[in-house]
């Protein structure tokens, strides 16, 4: 596989040979998914329902990682909570194929949440509650962290290697990602310890689904430890809504709300991480279409105002 593509050897009929080579049978229909950071293919199935295979990014995580993400998946879904978990075929749930490393999951429908029904923020908050009472049973031991250096340290060097990033935008870029980066260990500090979990880790609406029964959840790719609050911001539109969270969460569940003070923090580390991930992932064919606007000075500029902004926020000096 080559390193400027890391999926270039990933075509249709490789996809269709996996998902055989674990014992099922494709009828030939595949439909690509919307995901970035994997590639993700529906795959329709002779005499029973499509199949969801996920392709992991070469590198990104180790076997023990993925594994510990899917056992992470069982363990939610013994205990009755709605996620959607990797198959398991002959006992195993990550498989090998082609230089590339799968999983298989049911695919289930659904639709985005209502962000502004307080009703539907109850019945998540209440779900979160009952996943962050099985993610504190015990830590990860593989995976990532909600942390400066995974989500500052590491995307402000892949945007100072980056040539997307105009030479006369490289001072300012350093500066303000340095403000946001010294804002964000203040406000953590401020804070004091929190209790750190095991997490969804990137519990944005599109990986909730909504059907006429309830929510569930898929993808947890990014599953790191962090404090509870990290599952809950971004569903969070406002005040309001994450009042409604709490109220459905703190039926189940304890919540330490001195870690509301960590959301602008939390946010600020999200912004940092994204562009370095756009940066980091550029020799990727799918970036360059999906988010064209990072080849643009433009785009890097306010990206720096927005980094002052963020810093502001957080008191920064």
């Amino acid at each position: 596989m080559s390193e400027q593509a890391p999926y270039a050897d990933l075509t249709p009929d490789l996809v269709l040979d996996a998902v055989t080579a674990c014992g099922l049978w494709p009828d030939g229909r595949l439909l690509p998914l919307n995901s970035y950071e994997n590639r993700v293919w529906q795959v329709g199935i002779e005499d029973s329902t499509p199949v969801v295979a996920k392709f992991y990014r070469p590198g990104r995580w180790t076997d023990a990682a993925i594994l510990e993400e899917h056992a992470f998946a069982a363990e939610l879904v013994d205990a009755e909570w709605p996620m959607v978990a990797p198959l398991a075929l002959s006992g195993r749930t990550l498989f090998h194929h082609g230089g590339y490393r799968f999983a298989l999951a049911p695919r289930r429908g659904g639709r985005a949440p209502s962000l502004e029904s307080p009703e539907q923020l109850e019945w998540l908050g209440r779900l979160m509650a009952r996943m962050h009472a099985i993610g504190a049973r015990k830590p990860f031991e593989h995976r990532g962290k909600v942390d400066r250096a995974t989500l500052i340290a590491q995307p402000m060097q892949a945007v100072m290697a980056s040539p997307l990033v105009p030479p006369g935008v490289h001072a300012r870029y350093a500066v303000a990602a340095q403000r946001v980066d010294e804002a964000v260990a203040a406000r953590f500090e401020a804070v004091g310890p929190v209790q750190t979990i095991r997490l969804h880790g990137d519990c944005h609406p599109g990986n909730v689904l909504w059907t006429d029964e309830g929510p569930h959840f898929v993808d947890l790719d990014d599953a790191r430890s962090g404090p509870a609050v990290q599952d809950l911001w971004m569903l969070a539109n406002d005040e309001a809504a994450m009042d409604s969270l709490l109220d459905g969460y703190e039926q189940f569940r304890d919540f330490d709300r001195t870690q509301l003070a960590l959301v602008p923090a939390l946010r600020a580390m999200r912004q940092v991480h994204y562009a370095g991930w756009i940066a980091s992932r550029w020799h990727d064919p799918a970036f360059p279409a999906a988010f064209p606007f990072a080849g643009e000075s433009r785009w890097w500029e306010q990206h720096v105002d927005d980094l002052h902004e963020l810093a502001d926020e957080l008191g920064a000096g």
